[in-house]
């Protein structure tokens, strides 16, 4: 044989061999990174078709373990036992039917657990990538008063629009035409502190009289900004602020107004509300007489407690001159926090909660309806059951002070010192005083503006 094809690298070679080992270890190199990457290549593979059947895995995984307990046959005897009598028989036969009823139940019990935080989870994701979320919150704004001792309170701005865009004839709203633009016909703040043990909720008039600032243009038809921005404005109706500027600038009005650190915003377009009512089939009120509106017409023909549908609902909260109701606004802010609460107690009672078809209707509907910023299944959870779990001393429903009386200009005008007092105890989580004292004459003279908050409490009595 030749000696060249005998040798090993510790022998002179020729220069042919050495160029034939270099091309060997250069393959021999190839080979091993392609070995690595296909590996890793495989690994990845298996992952993703791990994660992709992991939901039906572990639902084939909960069905075989349902199998498994239900269907296991008693294990046989290791060893032929002595006869038993009757009594220790039937002793054994109990046995084990409460140790196999125990070991269904306890499968049951987990499975149940495991789909329902499935449902919910999906639930939630679902509603979440669905609501439209809109920039409204100006949580730096230095009109908030002790930011810091707000930490852990839920403070909900829910402004309700009449914007007509999409709405039809039989609405009954009208229409762009006719009502060009959107409107906040309902302004009102719920309020839950840090500890959780009482819910307070502030109605707005919204023909207030307020200093409105400088707000970017808001353009209702898209639900956005525009470039352009609305100059600031000594003397305007609150509703104007939702008019020109959105949320962020109602956002804006209200810090100014109560000092409070709003952390949710939440939008409701009218035009959408009545299928949230229909959706939960109707929603029970109670009302002393009769509603009959001078524009609306009869929305109610009854006194006493009434079940509405979705129609009767929307005009409900929209209805503004009622007969035998001289106050306008004050009885309209009455009837829509009345219909509030309602609402959320008939969404939160067991026939809805436990109804998939009236839930899942209820949730599609407000999703389709709302808009606003940091708003999301856990939000509206931790309001709706924070006024379920509570009783009527527990749950506050107010109207910021006013005069009571529109000035030359058809404004309501604030109580400085009691605006401050029931803002200052909601802040500080103080008791709220059942009765405020007369206001000074100086309390009214001009529109609010922004100013510091400290100690004290009081509680809205003259326009609740």
């Amino acid at each position: 044989m030749d000696r060249l094809t005998m040798t090993d690298e510790l022998e002179a070679i020729d220069d042919a061999t050495i160029i034939k080992r270099k091309i060997d270890h250069t393959l021999a190199r190839f080979s091993a990174a392609h070995d690595e990457l296909e590996a890793e290549e495989a690994k990845k593979r298996e992952r993703r078709e791990r994660l992709a059947l992991r939901p039906a895995a572990l639902l084939e995984q909960t069905r075989t373990a349902l199998q498994r307990v239900v269907t296991t046959a008693d294990p046989e005897p290791a060893e032929e036992s002595a006869p038993q009598t009757r009594l220790q028989e039937k002793k054994e036969r109990k046995t084990k039917q409460t140790a196999k009823a125990g070991r269904i139940a306890a499968a049951v019990v987990a499975a149940l657990v495991f789909l329902s935080i499935g449902s919910a989870w999906g639930a939630q994701t679902w509603f979440d990538a669905k609501f439209n979320n809109v920039a409204s919150l100006d949580e730096d704004s230095a009109d908030i008063q002790d930011a810091a001792g707000q930490t852990g309170d839920e403070n909900f701005l829910m402004v309700g629009s009449d914007t007509r865009d999409g709405a039809a004839a039989e609405d009954g709203v009208g229409d762009t035409e006719g009502t060009p633009g959107a409107r906040s016909d309902t302004v009102m703040i719920a309020h839950v502190p840090a500890d959780r043990q009482r819910v307070v909720m502030v109605s707005f008039p919204r023909d207030l009289e307020i200093s409105r600032p400088e707000c970017k243009r808001w353009d209702p038809a898209t639900s956005s900004y525009t470039d352009q921005t609305s100059p600031a404005q000594k003397i305007a109706k609150l509703n104007t602020a939702y008019a020109v500027g959105g949320p962020q600038c109602v956002t804006k009005v209200i810090q100014q107004i109560t000092g409070m650190k709003i952390n949710h915003f939440v939008g409701i377009d009218f035009n959408g509300f009545k299928s949230m009512v229909d959706a939960v089939q109707g929603v029970t009120v109670y009302n002393e007489r009769p509603v009959d509106d001078e524009t609306l017409g009869m929305v109610i023909p009854q006194a006493g407690e009434v079940r509405i549908s979705g129609d009767q609902a929307l005009n409900y909260v929209r209805a503004r001159h009622v007969k035998g109701d001289p106050t306008s606004d004050y009885g309209r802010i009455k009837r829509q926090q009345a219909f509030l609460g309602a609402l959320l107690k008939t969404v939160m009672s067991k026939d809805v909660i436990l109804d998939t078809g009236k839930l899942s209707g209820f949730i599609d509907a407000f999703a389709k309806a709302t808009f606003g910023e940091n708003l999301g299944i856990k939000q509206m959870m931790t309001l709706a059951k924070s006024m379920r779990g509570m009783g009527s001393d527990k749950v506050k429903f107010l109207t910021v002070p006013t005069t009571g009386e529109a000035n030359k200009r058809g404004n309501e005008v604030l109580v400085q010192s009691r605006t401050k007092a029931v803002f200052d105890a909601l802040i500080n989580n103080t008791p709220l005083e059942e009765k405020a004292p007369a206001p000074p004459a100086s309390d009214t003279a001009s529109p609010p503006t922004s100013s510091a908050k400290s100690g004290g409490a009081k509680k809205s009595s003259s326009s609740g």
